[in-house]
């Protein structure tokens, strides 16, 4: 299913009605919302200072920002979870971890620590599911499933929704299988990422 998603009907949304409409049906949650992550570089808003002190080479800049913005993490997690909802990450890696997955996953370890449920699964793992495309960025709650759009530069364009029940039922399942073969993010983050020197490249 996933791997087909660019083939079944949707309704395109520009960036910022796809925000807005995110932020409304955010706000009606009752379950779990899925994000799978697959690229392995994303252009961030300019305006981010911890994309602005990456993009700079400056990484003891990137982790104060990020602890800056703990706070914020830890209100959001908690309105999550006063919905009866969470958001459960599942980010696909390749070896060796690009500059960009190093910069989020400094941020995904602050998100972990705040009790965000983030698991990793290696590129390797996927092979059977993407013999013709790589498996698409998603975010899946019970309103929609969001196929998210990206220019050839990896700047956030928008979104495909997609409403229909059995595409939305089939693509959870089918993210779930993913996620229980996941490795709890922490764990991954401490043996894999924690000891590595600063990227010395940035996009």
């Amino acid at each position: 299913m996933l791997e087909r998603l660019h083939e079944i009907p949707g309704t395109t949304l520009d960036r910022p009605t796809y925000h807005a409409m995110r932020r409304r049906e955010r706000e009606q949650l009752s379950g779990p919302i899925w994000k799978l992550e697959r690229a392995q570089f994303f252009r961030e808003p300019a305006d981010d200072p911890s994309w602005q002190s990456f993009l700079s080479g400056d990484w003891e800049g990137v982790l104060t920002a990020f602890e800056n913005d703990r706070s914020a993490a830890r209100t959001e997690i908690a309105g999550y979870t006063r919905q009866g909802s969470e958001l459960r990450r599942l980010r696909v890696v390749e070896k060796p971890v690009s500059p960009y997955l190093q910069w989020e996953m400094a941020w995904f370890r602050i998100l972990a620590e705040e009790g965000t449920p983030i698991r990793v699964l290696h590129a390797e793992r996927i092979r059977e599911h993407e013999h013709l495309h790589p498996l698409p960025e998603v975010v899946l709650d019970e309103h929609a499933l969001y196929h998210v759009a990206y220019d050839r530069d990896g700047k956030a364009i928008g979104a495909r929704r997609i409403a229909d029940p059995e595409v939305m039922r089939e693509a959870s399942n089918e993210i779930a299988r993913l996620w229980s073969q996941g490795e709890p993010f922490l764990e991954y983050f401490q043996r894999e990422i924690a000891a590595l020197p600063p990227p010395t490249t940035v996009p």
